[in-house]
């Protein structure tokens, strides 16, 4: 761009927003791109401190922050990604067109964000969202780029696409068995049962049934095996998840045939969090603290379950980073950093 003084720029046209307080003492764009300056301009222009202003420079190779902003936005967004596409001074948002599971390209994100003059600032890795929530901001810092940094970074984005998406829930099928021997047999109230239901509605679930069992692995294992017979995607397994001997349900999963993932995670609350794999169905041992904690190691995974993703082994290690929930007065999770493991 070319800078020239306010009184030798009538005619010329503005190559970039121009933006000042008015007299109500609001701050807003008071020239937009485009527009041609005229003689009754300039006495406005001084008033908001522009004593000089940027047009164009012919075959300059540069690139406005807004035209770089849009190009990037046409390709770093996957599947149920929506960006605006009306960027204002560089800055364009994107947001979820579904309810969902926000997941990112970390490296590809790193990769754009060292090219010269973007920006790209978003929700954090596998963040539950929801329809319309906002999940990036993108700008291009100054009011121009050169066009290098534009295809640099445009392609980038093309070769790790999807850098952004956001994987619908889906309704899996899903079963309920609670154990334990004082519950089966209504000595005393079983408190699982309705928090599972919340849970489990809120990601669209078909629950198939709810099963209560003593403490006898013969019939948790029957248990199991019928709702793998109607055809379950998900089973959760409340109740005798401790460490005492007595204690079934991490045997019944064992003893299934299961691939254990994990039995335990480096998170409180719910370190007794236990997940395998029986062929295409998930089983998952919940926590003991499920039941009173509003949020625990259970509510950082099942949104990954639901969202279609396989839990690893390898993965589960790095969950100890944010792990410790510090049990806030007002829960505000997912705004906080639980569950933000370096994975």
């Amino acid at each position: 761009m070319r800078k020239i003084r306010v009184e030798d720029a009538v005619g010329e046209t503005l190559c970039h927003d121009m933006t000042g307080i008015s007299s109500e003492g609001i701050k807003g764009v008071m020239f937009k791109r485009g527009h041609v300056i005229t003689e009754t301009d300039i006495p406005a222009l001084l008033n908001i401190g522009k004593v000089h202003i940027f047009v164009w420079e012919p075959d300059a190779d540069e690139v406005h922050e807004d035209d770089a902003a849009l190009e990037l936005a046409e390709v770093i967004c996957g599947d149920n990604v929506v960006y605006d596409k009306k960027p204002s001074e560089g800055k364009i948002q994107l947001s979820s067109a579904v309810d969902g599971l926000f997941r990112i390209n970390r490296e590809a994100l790193r990769k754009i964000n060292s090219v010269p003059d973007y920006t790209v600032a978003c929700l954090p890795n596998y963040t539950r969202v929801t329809k319309n929530q906002k999940l990036c901001g993108l700008r291009i810092v100054p009011l121009v780029t050169k066009r290098k940094n534009v295809g640099a970074a445009v392609e980038i984005a093309k070769e790790n696409h999807p850098v952004f998406e956001v994987l619908p829930f889906k309704a899996l099928q899903c079963g309920v068995i609670i154990t334990g021997s004082e519950v089966y047999y209504g000595r005393i109230q079983d408190k699982f049962e309705p928090v599972m239901r919340k849970k489990l509605h809120s990601f669209g679930a078909e629950l198939l049934g709810v099963t209560k069992c003593p403490d006898d692995l013969d019939m948790l294992l029957g248990a199991i095996n019928s709702f793998k017979i109607q055809g379950a995607e998900l089973i959760l397994l409340t109740g005798g998840m401790s460490v005492d001997p007595d204690d079934l349900t991490p045997s019944a999963i064992r003893q299934s045939g299961a691939e254990i993932i994990t039995q335990g995670v480096p998170m409180q609350p719910g370190n007794m969090l236990t997940m395998a794999y029986l062929g295409d169905m998930m089983l998952v041992g919940v926590p003991g603290a499920s039941m009173h904690s509003p949020i625990t190691s259970l509510d950082v995974f099942l949104p990954r379950i639901f969202a279609g993703l396989k839990i690893t082994k390898e993965e589960i290690p790095g969950y100890g980073e944010g792990g410790l929930c510090m049990g806030c007065t007002e829960c505000r999770y997912p705004i906080c950093y639980f569950g933000r493991s370096s994975n």
